[in-house]
């Protein structure tokens, strides 16, 4: 078991976090785009983690290979040794030609080497719940640094996050909701989780102080506007993704 600090020690500054990386900028969830958030000043890298077939953790946030990569169909249906051989990046720009799909230990050495901070959102394939989380979660202990801040272990899935919760509870949780619900606080409750991340849209200041007086931290996601990303801030918002950390970052 990792021994990580408590949550409380979670500190979101700057309150930018790279969304798949600068994915703005650079093909999403590659390496290219971590190393260009690192540079762009982000402090925190957020990205997905997916299974391939054969059981090996991948960032990628697609259940299929067909939008970010030039391979097709499922992801759950790919070996490593097949998925390793796609061109991961040219879908973006002809200048990622041949950018490689990271696996996970990747960022985290990235991340280890940088003193990022990483916000890891399980991203179970259909039926592989449990086997992402046991498998994302013993990667992680092998190789996170003893003396590091602990990663922020996100989700929509609440069984993915109970699941988390019992396996490795000193990592602090984020439930992740796609629209405002009013049982939040019955499924955060479920998970124990530390923080809320929500779509921009469905924050109003009222919702941010509501969600704030339950001592829970808000995320909110995907921001790239300056101005939407002061406001947020100014209701009591701890941070936002955003796809272009570097001009945001140059905002505030």
């Amino acid at each position: 078991m990792l021994d990580l600090p408590p949550t409380s020690s979670i500190v979101f500054d700057p309150p930018v976090i790279a969304h798949r990386g600068a994915s703005a900028r650079t093909p999403e969830n590659t390496m290219s785009a971590f190393r260009r958030a690192r540079e762009d000043g982000a402090l925190w890298v957020e990205t997905d983690v997916k299974l391939t077939y054969d059981g090996v953790p991948i960032l990628m946030h697609d259940e299929t290979l067909d939008r970010t990569t030039n391979g097709k169909g499922f992801v759950a249906n790919i070996n490593w040794s097949n998925l390793s051989q796609l061109d991961a990046g040219s879908w973006f720009d002809v200048a990622y030609e041949n950018e490689r799909v990271p696996m996970l230990s990747d960022l985290v050495r990235f991340v280890a080497a940088e003193s990022l901070r990483l916000n890891l959102e399980l991203k179970p394939c259909p039926g592989r719940t449990r086997a992402t989380v046991m498998v994302a979660l013993i990667e992680l202990s092998k190789i996170w640094p003893e003396k590091a801040p602990p990663p922020l272990i996100s989700s929509f899935d609440v069984e993915a996050l109970i699941i988390a919760a019992n396996l490795q509870p000193e990592c602090p949780r984020g439930l992740l909701l796609d629209e405002w619900r009013e049982d939040w606080a019955e499924l955060s409750k479920r998970c124990e989780a530390y923080s809320l991340h929500l779509k921009a849209d469905s924050l109003t200041r009222d919702r941010v102080t509501t969600l704030k007086e339950s001592g829970k931290a808000v995320l909110a996601y995907v921001v790239n506007e300056p101005a939407r990303v002061k406001e947020l801030l100014q209701w009591g918002v701890s941070a936002v993704f955003s796809d272009d950390p570097a001009t945001v970052l140059k905002s505030l």
